[in-house]
């Protein structure tokens, strides 16, 4: 195992890599403020979104500000050749390497720490009984769901999300003024083209995305599960992306897929565990927020263009405006008398996005009579920094 350590370590022999990485100011700033807390820090989000880069900045910065590199270990948990050893165990073999004692404080990066079955439960006796600080990261919403509460109090959790416009203009080296504000629209149509996962944003690869759709069924999914027709799961992707930004309905697709409604329930709960897709219930009385079919969003605009193409840009706006609320308040879309409203936060704002396009009669009443605190109507991208008022 110790050549396997050197191998995920180079820092320990004093090679730091010196290929240029764009930091990601938003998220990195939380986790400097995190560092002094003594909490699991756990990033979660779709698979290639930046966590493992996230990681290994914060360790980079660790080095710049004069920590012994030999006290920082990272390591990626499903690495095959780690699989018949425990969390404790490697940590074990790190401490004899460098004959660091239990009360001596190191820094440890896990990646895809749930690819260990009770990472739970090790990490908390790390956490109780040794001097450590804990960054792990995991591509995997409901093994987090199902096993953290061994980590209840003891852990933070920080989702990360695809670059949003702002971020790919800054990964691409574009800056554009208020004179340039009509370039928005330019670069947001070549935008939900490429999507916001970072390698991506740097060298636009269709294939890229293909295969990293094909990747999370295939290991999150369907190995995971135990689903022998992969074929089946992906082409359920497939309807989903179709049906990205409408109200869902599981039994329909079910019966495309010649599927029960059970099974058919149980895909779509895969998906948004692997955060592929986001669902958005309806507001309303307790059984209608959970007997309404639910709306569906694509977690990246990239993937939805890869099975979408260049039609419905309505579609991909509001998408995109969702992406930028969701983490901002408790959301949920409007549906009365047939009229459906985009969305409605919990401090009753109503908000609209209509892609360079207006209200129809009817939903411009209901929009107009709903009892709201506030109410947006977002017509175009230059609209879209009304959101930061929220």
């Amino acid at each position: 195992m110790e050549n396997l350590l050197y191998q995920y370590n180079p820092w320990w022999e004093n090679i730091v890599a010196d290929k240029e990485i764009k930091p990601r100011e938003k998220y990195l700033s939380v986790l400097r403020s995190y560092l002094d807390r003594k909490q699991i820090i756990i990033l979660t989000g779709l698979r290639r979104v930046g966590k493992t880069t996230l990681m290994k900045l914060v360790l980079k910065e660790l080095i710049e500000k004069n920590i012994d590199a030999n006290r920082i270990l990272y390591v990626s948990l499903d690495d095959y050749l780690l699989h018949k050893h425990s969390i404790a165990e490697i940590i074990n073999e790190y401490r004899k390497i460098h004959k660091l004692r239990i009360e001596e404080k190191v820094f440890l990066f896990f990646d895809e720490v749930t690819y260990k079955d009770d990472f739970q439960i090790q990490l908390k006796n790390i956490y109780d009984n040794q001097n450590v600080k804990i960054f792990a990261a995991s591509s995997s919403a409901s093994l987090l769901r199902d096993k953290k509460a061994s980590l209840s109090g003891r852990s933070l959790t920080v989702e990360i999300e695809p670059l949003d416009l702002d971020e790919y203009l800054y990964f691409n080296g574009i800056t554009l003024k208020k004179r340039d504000s009509q370039l928005y629209k330019t670069y947001f149509l070549e935008y939900i083209k490429v999507g916001g996962l970072p390698e991506n944003v740097l060298n636009p690869n269709r294939e890229y995305l293909m295969n990293l759709v094909d990747d999370i069924i295939q290991k999150d999914i369907t190995a995971f599960h135990g689903i022998k027709n992969h074929q089946l799961v992906r082409d359920y992707f497939t309807l989903l992306m179709e049906r990205s930004g409408k109200q869902l309905s599981i039994n329909k697709i079910g019966k495309i897929l010649n599927i029960s409604p059970d099974t058919s329930k149980r895909y779509l709960g895969y998906f948004e565990s692997t955060y592929l897709i986001h669902l958005l219930p309806r507001w309303g009385k307790t059984n209608q927020k959970i007997l309404s079919s639910k709306k569906i969003y694509a977690a990246d605009l990239g993937i939805k263009y890869l099975f979408m193409g260049a039609r419905d840009f309505g579609s991909y706006f509001e998408n995109y405006i969702y992406l930028k609320l969701r983490n901002k308040k408790k959301l949920y879309y409007l549906y009365e008398n047939t009229v459906e409203i985009d969305f409605y936060t919990e401090d009753k704002i109503l908000i609209e996005a209509k892609f360079y396009s207006e209200l129809n009669q009817k939903q411009e009443k209901l929009f107009r009579e709903y009892p709201a605190d506030k109410r947006i109507v977002l017509d175009s991208v230059e609209k879209i920094s009304l959101l930061a008022e929220l």
